[in-house]
């Protein structure tokens, strides 16, 4: 039993769709787990304080993992990687050592450092929480979690080495593992460690992230080693490629840290409905922007390395379109059952209606950049897969700029004109409460993600004109159907509110279950009417039964 499932887990995964939908299972399973978690955070504390400390404690952790841990990104080393093993395993295994060892000495050169300058770094970013009561506790949060990028920068590494011979299936269980490991440190670490035991329950799952991987990337004999000395000529390209690649996620970072400052000054809890529904909008993030992406990207870097530029644009295409047939319709789905997903994912001990409905607020603005953020990802991909950097850099540099301009101009709109605040909480029917100065957030990071993904787009359709007209013709026809499946959704759940009890959380999941599957067979029938490419081509993928996918079992690598 033990060792089928290892050679499941191990097994190279050869098309676009069944490895995309075999890291979705995955992903959702994390996603489940991710849901499970913040019920436990949201039932045990509500939002207020312990949170908005809790979520903050994660922002100097994941500067340091964005950057210093940027040398060891999938995005960075797959090409790399591709092209040594293409020619000579010997040198791949080297190139791996010395990557390894590098990242090693500097992400704990980096975290030594930001230990000692942790006070002084939260005194700057969250003088309010800082400064406050429970200011020691914050910095004790930080501290801890500090082990994290360590951990996870390792994992990536060996992400690389996985996902470069098509093996997603361990890469994708180790989000499942990680989400597991904070939630024993809600439900086990919590009442022995206090707040202290959150911390430490991150830090078991980004210890169980890379445990995961270990065996099936010592099974191809490539399992990093420390070797010392540094031998810099042998990474000297990636350290060039991933200094931009930091520079690009650093500014996403801080453009993020920046959304979660501000939401920190505002009422207590804000920080914490920001990151709920954040966490919320992640998942058909991660179910498909991510799983296509993450599936492609060995892909779309074999081509580009061999000069087939023709089958790269075609690649591109097909996943744009079948993340724009994914995520369009599911975008308006959470947008209408958005109360009814909130309160059954979250609404339990101490998260109360007023949570329940600033977070579902937070939730329909934030999921309006689901596609935008999953197109950014799939742009990305496709000009590191070519090695071009630059123009990732400068697209979202720009956009971080946006983000922090915007929210922080929409944040004093609300504020002193009160015609927009009444109109916005009119519109998010949130007029009788407090606290929703927290809503212009998500609206500011929407709005500069929509600009970013534009960007994106016009210079790829500038270099690959053809794109544009097979993905627009896709838009159309499902955005057409998305609209009907909101109309039938909105209009079922009246039909069911007299049918179940909707004071209950039964009551909650079945209305919005059977309003939204329903919605959604009525838009997947007009699909079929309108002969859409993209559900036969699902149809087909599934009938394939992705579980059993042929394995290609790669030659031996030796030293």
């Amino acid at each position: 039993m033990v060792e089928r499932l290892l050679r499941f887990l191990g097994r190279e995964i050869a098309g676009l769709h069944e490895a995309a939908y075999l890291l979705a299972f995955f992903t959702l399973l994390s996603q489940l787990l991710g849901i499970l978690r913040d019920r436990l955070l949201a039932h045990q504390f509500g939002a207020g304080v312990e949170l908005d400390l809790y979520f903050a404690a994660f922002r100097i952790p994941d500067i340091i993992f964005v950057s210093a841990a940027s040398v060891v990104s999938v995005s960075v080393l797959v090409p790399f990687l591709v092209e040594r093993l293409e020619r000579d395993g010997g040198k791949a295994r080297s190139f791996i050592d010395a990557i390894f060892t590098f990242f090693a000495v500097f992400i704990t050169v980096v975290s030594v450092v930001t230990f000692f300058l942790t006070p002084a770094l939260l005194n700057f970013l969250f003088p309010a929480l800082s400064g406050g009561p429970a200011g020691d506790q914050l910095l004790e949060l930080t501290r801890i979690m500090l082990l994290s990028p360590l951990l996870l920068g390792f994992s990536n590494l060996l992400a690389s080495i996985a996902q470069t011979s098509r093996r997603f299936s361990a890469y994708a269980l180790s989000p499942v593992l990680y989400n597991a490991g904070i939630i024993v440190g809600v439900i086990v670490f919590y009442p022995l460690w206090g707040l202290s035991g959150l911390a430490f329950g991150v830090v078991l799952g980004a210890l169980l992230h890379p445990a995961v991987q270990i065996p099936f990337v010592a099974r191809q004999d490539l399992l990093p080693a420390f070797r010392l000395p540094i031998h810099f000529s042998l990474i000297k390209d990636v350290a060039v490629l991933s200094f931009s690649r930091t520079l690009t996620l650093s500014a996403n970072q801080i453009a993020a840290t920046f959304l979660v400052a501000l939401a920190a000054g505002m009422a207590s809890g804000s920080v914490a409905v920001f990151n709920f529904s954040w966490n919320l909008q992640s998942v058909p993030l991660a179910l498909f922007g991510v799983s296509y992406t993450v599936a492609l990207f060995p892909t779309i870097s074999r081509l580009f390395n061999r000069g087939d530029k023709e089958e790269f644009a075609s690649k591109m295409s097909l996943a744009a379109r079948h993340i724009i047939f994914w995520v369009v319709p599911v975008t308006v789905v959470f947008i209408v059952l958005r109360a009814q997903i909130v309160r059954v994912v979250l609404g339990s001990g101490l998260f109360d209606w007023q949570d329940t409905r600033l977070t579902a607020a937070a939730l329909a603005l934030f999921v309006v950049s689901v596609l935008p953020q999953s197109l950014i990802l799939l742009f990305v991909r496709g000009y590191y897969a070519g090695g071009n950097t630059k123009k990732p850099l400068i697209i979202n540099l720009i956009s971080a700029g946006l983000v922090v301009l915007f929210s922080f101009a929409l944040v004093k709109l609300f504020t002193v004109i009160p015609l927009f605040r009444y109109f916005m909480e009119a519109l998010l029917r949130v007029p009788d409460l407090s606290g929703t100065a927290i809503l212009m957030l998500p609206l500011g990071f929407s709005a500069a993600a929509i600009v970013n993904a534009s960007v994106f787009w016009f210079y790829f359709h500038r270099r690959f004109s053809d794109f544009s007209r097979q993905v627009l013709g896709t838009f159309f026809e499902v955005f057409s159907a998305s609209v009907i499946i909101g109309f039938v959704t909105y209009k079922l759940l009246d039909v069911f509110d007299n049918v179940f009890n909707v004071n209950t959380l039964v009551g909650i999941f079945l209305q919005g279950l059977f309003s939204g599957v329903i919605g959604i067979a009525v838009g997947a029938f007009v699909l079929v009417l309108l002969k859409n490419k993209e559900i036969k081509e699902v149809w087909t993928a599934f009938h394939r039964k992705i579980w059993r996918a042929r394995v290609i079992v790669p030659e031996q690598e030796t030293l």
